[in-house]
């Protein structure tokens, strides 16, 4: 069976291997031309404050949105296309009939079909996965952004889970639809709801965030700034509240990433009436009334050191739902087809 599996998929495999080469050969050169270009740049400063590298990081922004597409994209079209097709077409075409008498039993016809599609997929997504995070690595330096949801998907382990999840859900709908084209439309359609659903709902649950009330601008490891007065009716009144933006590199902020009200020490929200700033007329061009005032702002976050945690958990989330995919399509070729 391993060996008509393959037979009846190499095309797609040797495909994939080839695009694989090619994505390769491109992130490799251009990953290591980077390096060059960055090599005895400062990296311990942000956005705007060294000139040099941020020019050579935005030069290569493009590529960096390309190769995360691709792995954004990897898992989705080989659900469609190889997940879906696995059983949909043996299905539509009858030729289902001819394996199973030749004394071949479903279970294993379906365990040999599933296992080496799932290898296949792991191994590509994981290989282009690791290209990328590695080509990716001078961005995350820079940006300190890396646990956002959309860019959390790109990295490490956590794209092998969703490819191992796109091949079991394709076999499944392509079980119970029996039609391929339906089967392709249908596996990415759901396999792009769950990827919008887990970063919004379930990602943030895997762990309590934590809560602090953070100083803007405190030591190095969180970057905030003051943004200004909240004022509806874009007038400045003694009751107008401040608002601040606060980050936390490398960690993902749930709350505060917005404008937030700024506080005191205590937690009260600070308005213009409770600064020593003018209460009417215009503000002091340098801000001097603000920059007297120790700013703090509420926050909700998840720290950067949770990173692994994190990818572990969802990849074992993707995991534990390719098996029981894989179970139900087990049970279904046996009721429906039995």
């Amino acid at each position: 069976m391993t060996w008509l599996t393959w037979r009846q998929h190499r095309t797609q495999f040797l495909t994939a291997a080839a695009l694989l080469v090619l994505a390769a050969a491109y992130l490799l050169v251009d990953g290591i031309r980077l390096r060059h270009e960055l090599h005895g740049l400062p990296t311990d400063c942000g956005l705007n404050q060294c000139f040099d590298l941020e020019q050579v990081i935005q030069g290569r922004r493009n590529a960096y949105l390309a190769a995360g597409a691709l792995v954004l994209l990897a898992p989705a079209l080989i659900g469609a296309f190889w997940g879906a097709p696995l059983i949909a077409r043996e299905l539509e075409t009858g030729t289902h009939r001819t394996v199973w008498n030749q004394s071949v039993p479903r279970g294993r016809w379906l365990a040999a079909k599933l296992l080496l599609t799932t290898a296949a997929a792991v191994l590509a997504t994981g290989l282009l996965s690791l290209l990328v995070t590695w080509y990716a690595a001078p961005f995350d330096r820079f940006d300190h952004d890396r646990f956002q949801p959309l860019l959390f998907d790109l990295r490490g382990l956590v794209p092998l889970g969703y490819a191992a999840f796109a091949v079991a859900l394709g076999a499944c709908t392509g079980l119970f639809l029996r039609r391929t084209l339906a089967a392709m439309a249908v596996t990415l359609a759901v396999f792009t709801a769950v990827q919008v659903l887990v970063p919004l709902a379930v990602r943030p649950h895997l762990q309590q965030p934590v809560h602090e009330l953070v100083a803007l601008g405190e030591g190095s490891t969180r970057h905030g700034s003051f943004a200004g007065f909240d004022t509806p009716d874009g007038r400045l009144g003694p009751d107008s509240r401040l608002i601040a933006v606060l980050d936390v590199p490398d960690g993902w902020v749930l709350s505060g990433r917005t404008p937030q009200p700024a506080r005191d020490a205590t937690g009260r929200v600070l308005t213009l009436a409770s600064l020593p700033c003018p209460s009417s007329g215009p503000l002091p061009p340098d801000g001097s009334c603000v920059a007297r005032v120790d700013l703090y702002v509420a926050v909700d976050y998840q720290p950067a050191d949770r990173y692994w945690t994190f990818q572990l958990a969802e990849t074992g989330l993707y995991l534990v739902l390719a098996a029981a995919l894989a179970a139900l399509t087990s049970w279904g070729l046996r009721r429906r087809l039995g």
